[in-house]
């Protein structure tokens, strides 16, 4: 039987991933079969079974879906661990083992790619779902400075806070708050908001001298924020179209043991950036 991968998400007809991973495929020669399958929240358990009797081998797991997988696996790598979300799934003997390449596909963008210095950098993070859960862990171990979450949901960002451990460094806040935090060197939107959702008021008062601004969306959903850190003056707006090629690279490699390059792939997509929709 043929090995079959996929992105699970909903919704998840916009994802770009089959066609990162079939320029990734081209690149190393490998053939790959890769689709992306829209799965509604509870059902992914049912979605994986039937993946697996097709042949599937590994898969990549979007919103809403990062957690629900996490739950759903045997055995976890310890940055999916420390995430408590998943976005890789890889298929070993009659389980899944679970991975969250979210992290270091974000903080080799912006490293690597964006030459952003992440040392130091006093951090907001707006958001406390499965994508903040995915990039948190990377950014403390970038040396990011102290970091402070905030998210609509008090316990979610409670939850994330306690499951960072880190007490000392991560601060849980709610948005009553902003105006009253300071001012930032790093901002991370890790939430849906220009998604499925308006963009909440973010005062300018955050944002420092050297302020970066990423978004963890691309395409048309990283509009509001990209065009809010603009005109609020960061230094840099960074979007998440760059994460998602890294991040696709990494469970590449999971899956059939070599790394693509990247860069090619990136201005591929960079270049058809007007027919991005919203962000894996």
């Amino acid at each position: 039987m043929s090995r079959h991968f996929a992105v699970f998400g909903h919704p998840v007809a916009h994802s770009l991933s089959p066609k990162i991973h079939a320029a990734f495929g081209k690149q190393t020669g490998i053939a790959i079969d890769y689709r992306a399958i829209d799965v509604e929240p509870g059902q992914l358990t049912h979605a994986l079974a039937d993946f697996i009797a097709q042949g599937g081998a590994g898969a990549n797991v979007t919103l809403p879906l990062k957690q629900a997988a996490f739950s759903l696996c045997d055995d976890l790598t310890e940055r999916a661990r420390r995430a408590g979300a998943v976005n890789t799934l890889v298929r070993n003997g009659d389980t899944w083992h679970g991975d969250n390449t979210d992290g270091v596909g974000l903080v080799r963008d912006l490293t690597d790619r964006h030459a952003l210095d992440l040392r130091a950098r006093r951090t907001l993070m707006l958001g406390a779902g499965g994508a903040a859960r995915g990039v948190a862990p990377a950014l403390l171990d970038a040396g990011i400075g102290e970091l402070y979450i905030v998210n609509r949901t008090p316990q979610r960002t409670d939850a994330l806070a306690d499951a960072l451990a880190e007490p000392g460094r991560v601060h849980p806040r709610y948005l009553a708050d902003l105006p009253a935090l300071g001012e930032f060197d790093l901002i991370v939107n890790a939430t849906s908001a220009g998604r499925d959702q308006p963009m909440f008021s973010l005062p300018r008062a955050v944002v420092g001298r050297r302020c970066a601004a990423v978004d963890l969306n691309y395409g048309e959903a990283a509009i509001p924020f990209m065009a809010w850190a603009r005109a609020s003056g960061c230094m840099a707006a960074v979007d998440g179209l760059g994460m998602l090629v890294e991040q696709a690279a990494e469970s590449f490699a999971r899956w059939h043991g070599v790394r693509p390059e990247t860069d090619a792939v990136f201005a591929m997509l960079h270049g058809h950036a007007a027919a991005l929709v919203t962000a894996d």
